[in-house]
C-alpha cells in the first residue's frame, strides 16, 4: 500500500506539470503571433491649395535686328559686340555720294527758281507782270522745295541710328559690304524690360486674373525664384491647343534675358482648415470607390476599419477630401502596408 500510494502521487505530479506546460506554449504561442505592420499617419486640418505648374519663356519688346532701310555700299560700322549704345546714336553709315550730288544740283536749280519768283514778284508790284507767270514760278519753287526735302530724307536714312538705348549683342555686317532692307545689320537688345510669357489651357481661364499671384522658377538659375502677378491675361484662344497667353512683367531686371526658360507655377485652387491626407494612403475598391483604413487602439496594437472618402482635389501627394465626419482631425489612416490587410485586421505600427 505504501508503494502505491507514492505512484499514485508521482502519477499526479507529472500530470500537472505536464498541464502548466501545455497552457504556458499557447499562452506563448499567442503572445508570438505577427500582425502585419503597418505604418499610421495621424489626420490633421491643414491649409490646401493646388498649383498649375507650365512651361514659360522670356520675352522683350527691345530685341530688334536692325537694316538698313536704303541700299548702299557699307562705309563705316562704328559700334562693338557688348558695347553699350544709346538712342539716336550712329552705328553704321551707307555711302551717300549720289544723294549729296543731287542735293548740290537740286540747291542751285532752288537758288535760280527763288530769283525767277522774287523778279515775277517784283514785276507783279510794278502792274507789268503776268498772274500766270507769277504763279509759275511760285510754283516751281515749291517743287524744287519739296524734292530737296525729300533727297535730304533719303540722305538721313544713310547713317543708320539706334531706336532706343541698348547692348549691341551682335554685329552681322562689315566694312564694304552692301547693305539692304533684307539683310540685318546688327543685333540690338536692352534687357531692363523683359516680360514672362507662359500658355495656359482654356480650362483654368476663369481662374486666372490680372492681378493673380504667380511664382516663378528658372532651371538655369536652380536657387532662384520671384513672386509676380500677372500683368495682362490674353483675350483669344489658340484654336490649334485650346490655350490661351498670361504676361508678367519684370522691370529693373539684370540676369535674364530673351528666350530663357521659366517655370511658371500658379494657385488656382485654395482652401482652408481642410482635412488633408496622403494621397498614397488611398485605395480603390472593386467598385471603384476611393476609401482609406482608419486604425483604432487595441491594447498594443490596432484594428484597421474601412473608410469611404471623396477627393476633392490633389497636389504634391496631398488630398483634400470631403468633409463628412466620416474621417476627424487626430484619426489615425494607414499610408504604408494597406494593400495586404483587410476590413478587422489586427495591425502594428512601426
Amino acid at each position: 500500500m505504501k508503494y502505491a500510494t507514492i505512484i499514485i502521487v508521482l502519477i499526479s505530479v507529472l500530470l500537472s506539470a505536464n498541464s502548466c506546460t501545455t497552457k504556458t506554449s499557447e499562452e506563448d504561442k499567442n503572445e508570438q503571433t505577427i500582425y502585419p505592420l503597418v505604418n499610421l499617419e495621424t489626420v490633421t486640418r491643414q491649409n490646401f491649395k493646388h498649383e498649375i505648374v507650365v512651361q514659360g519663356n522670356i520675352e522683350t519688346d527691345k530685341d530688334v535686328l536692325l537694316t538698313a532701310e536704303m541700299g548702299g555700299l557699307l562705309t563705316e560700322i562704328l559700334v562693338k559686340e557688348g558695347q553699350h549704345i544709346n538712342k539716336g546714336q550712329v552705328i553704321a553709315t551707307i555711302d551717300a555720294s549720289i544723294l549729296s550730288s543731287n542735293v548740290a544740283e537740286l540747291e542751285s536749280q532752288l537758288e535760280y527758281a527763288q530769283y525767277m519768283l522774287d523778279k515775277q514778284e517784283e514785276l507783279n508790284e510794278r502792274g507789268v507782270g503776268s498772274e500766270f507767270d507769277l504763279k509759275t514760278a511760285k510754283n516751281q519753287v515749291n517743287g524744287l522745295k519739296s524734292k530737296m526735302n525729300s533727297l535730304n530724307t533719303q540722305k538721313g536714312k544713310a547713317s543708320i541710328r539706334a531706336p532706343f538705348s541698348g547692348i549691341v549683342d551682335n554685329v552681322f555686317a562689315r566694312k564694304g559690304q552692301m547693305a539692304n532692307a533684307q539683310s540685318p545689320l546688327i543685333r540690338l537688345v536692352n534687357n531692363k524690360s523683359v516680360d514672362i510669357i507662359a500658355t495656359l489651357s482654356e480650362k483654368h481661364i476663369a481662374n486666372i486674373k490680372v492681378g493673380t499671384p504667380i511664382k516663378v522658377s528658372f532651371p538655369n538659375y536652380m536657387d532662384t525664384s520671384i513672386n509676380l502677378t500677372v500683368t495682362n491675361v490674353g483675350n483669344y484662344i489658340e484654336p490649334v491647343n485650346r490655350t490661351f497667353r498670361i504676361m508678367s512683367a519684370i522691370n529693373n531686371n539684370s540676369f535674364l534675358i530673351p528666350n530663357m526658360l521659366a517655370e511658371v507655377s500658379i494657385v488656382d485652387f485654395q482652401r482652408k482648415d481642410a482635412i488633408v491626407i496622403s494621397s498614397k494612403s488611398i485605395l480603390k475598391d472593386q467598385d471603384n470607390m476611393d476609401y482609406v483604413f482608419v486604425a483604432k487602439k487595441s491594447g498594443k496594437n490596432y484594428v484597421v476599419e474601412k473608410v469611404n472618402v471623396i477627393i476633392l482635389n490633389k497636389f504634391h501627394g496631398k488630398s483634400l477630401i470631403k468633409e463628412d465626419n466620416a474621417i476627424n482631425s487626430m484619426d489615425l489612416i494607414v499610408i504604408e502596408g494597406a494593400r495586404g490587410i483587410a476590413v478587422g485586421d489586427t495591425v502594428r505600427s512601426k
